[in-house]
């Protein structure tokens, strides 16, 4: 029997690439997308993943049809995958009154949501013919409520759970699960550039099995690490005076003039 496929974007660094390890070390081939494919075939050569066992594709994300033609390459080269992971996405602090970061904020929108429906588009109908598979869309617990100075972020991560919600009763009738994953904070990268107390930091292989097991068991939702979605939930009851007041002074996310 032919191992089951999982493609993935963002699989360069962080989260993407510790999903694609634990989906290897549970069997599947591999479909890795990222823009730095040099780097994903030294990563898969230094984990000791046999070149039959993986495909790259190299593709922008933020780009519709540059995304789209990746999906339509794994389809034509290793099939309609089993799993798909949205799960590329930037995150960067904006300021509405300065111009530039409005192009910043279209930017995240571009990649964390318009890539993610375009991620999905080309294995939709290959899905529903097969009355199987999985789509899975990274959200975030920053989706939940509205952090200062992260509005991009928090606007986008927001959007990315209502889709995945909405795509859900699309293709529940079809046999096709949706499962939306909202990490909180995860050692990565994207992280180690915050300057404020992430509560909960998880490793990023740790998240990997967590969110490998909620996958393959098809859950609609799911926070990891748990302790984050008890605070996102007691965030979200709270009225906003008490919200906005405990937020108050807090460290914003950094803007792009002051990523290091």
């Amino acid at each position: 029997m032919t191992a089951p496929l999982v493609f993935i974007t963002g699989a360069s660094s962080g989260i993407g690439q510790a999903l694609a390890l634990r989906f290897h070390q549970a069997g599947y081939r591999l479909a890795l997308v990222a823009r730095r494919t040099s780097d994903m075939k030294s990563w898969a050569s230094a984990q000791g993943i046999g070149a039959d066992s993986y495909q790259i594709y190299s593709a922008d994300v933020s780009v519709p049809e540059s995304i789209m033609a990746a999906g339509q390459d794994c389809i034509a080269r290793q099939g309609v995958p089993d799993v798909v992971i949205a799960n590329a996405g930037i995150s960067v602090g904006m300021d509405t009154a300065i111009r530039a970061d409005i192009d910043v904020m279209a930017r995240t929108f571009a990649t964390n949501n318009i890539g993610m429906a375009a991620t999905f588009q080309p294995f939709v109908d290959g899905m529903v013919q097969r009355r199987g598979g999985t789509l899975v869309g990274i959200g975030s617990v920053a989706g939940i409520r509205g952090l200062p100075g992260h509005g991009a972020y928090c606007a986008s991560k927001a959007a990315v759970i209502s889709y995945c919600e909405s795509l859900r009763g699309e293709m529940r009738p079809h046999g096709v699960r949706v499962v939306t994953i909202s990490p909180g904070y995860i050692d990565t990268p994207l992280t180690r550039q915050n300057r404020y107390a992430m509560p909960f930091l998880m490793q990023a292989d740790c998240f990997a099995d967590r969110a490998f097991k909620a996958i393959a068991a098809g859950v609609s939702y799911r926070v990891i690490p748990w302790q984050m979605g008890v605070v996102a939930k007691l965030l979200r009851l709270l009225p906003n005076a008490l919200f906005d007041a405990l937020l108050a002074g807090r460290p914003r996310k950094r803007r792009q003039d002051e990523v290091q």
